[in-house]
């Protein structure tokens, strides 16, 4: 999970782990949900932390699963889909594995990864997959978040090598318990020397 402000707008993503995660951030104005695994999406934690004009984009696994109070606030597209809330454009990326054995978690056209575009800013938010053509074939991302937790998603060498394809002007690490942040730091300086690579205390 993660708050992100933009001009006229506060973004949660994924928001999990109850209201008190979300204390003293303003309530969010959109909701992004990736996909409907628990460390990804809790209803109870949305009826609790919605506002009065929040807004959803959700895939459609978790349409399906959302109280009928919350799916009168919330929009389901599909990867390649794309939709707004007010001047934030967002677009569906696929999120997917790759690996044989750990396709089973994720698997491909079911879960989302967005792309959302802020005046010219344009900010991926990855969810949980692998290092999929379709991250690698991305073009002109100012920020991106990256996870690499093994065996959901990625490791450290496909996400870095990831990155180093699609060259974003900053990239996050996050959804990454078990792996190694500072490994993942050292790969992208030596084959990306223009990418940022900005970790933050995801963890505590």
């Amino acid at each position: 999970s993660f708050v992100m402000t933009v001009p006229g707008m506060t973004i949660y993503n994924d928001p999990v782990g109850g209201a008190a995660a979300f204390e003293g951030h303003p309530a969010p104005d959109l909701i992004l949900i990736t996909h409907e695994h628990g460390d990804h999406f809790d209803a109870p934690t949305l009826a609790t932390i919605v506002g009065d004009a929040t807004k959803l984009v959700v895939n459609p696994a978790v349409m399906d699963k959302l109280p009928e109070e919350l799916k009168a606030r919330a929009t389901a597209i599909v990867n390649g889909e794309t939709t707004a809330a007010g001047d934030v454009g967002i677009e569906a990326i696929p999120a997917y594995n790759t690996t044989p054995d750990r396709q089973k978690y994720h698997p491909q056209g079911r879960d989302n990864g967005y792309v959302i575009t802020v005046a010219d800013r344009r900010i991926y938010i990855a969810g949980d997959t692998e290092d999929i053509p379709e991250m690698r074939a991305l073009k002109d991302i100012d920020i991106a978040f990256v996870p690499m937790n093994l065996p959901f998603t990625m490791d450290v060498d496909q996400a870095s090598s990831a990155v180093a394809e699609f060259k974003p002007a900053v990239v996050y690490p996050y959804h990454y318990k078990g792996s190694d942040p500072e490994a993942f730091a050292q790969k992208v300086a030596a084959a990306a020397a223009d990418t940022k690579v900005v970790q933050g205390p995801w963890y505590g």
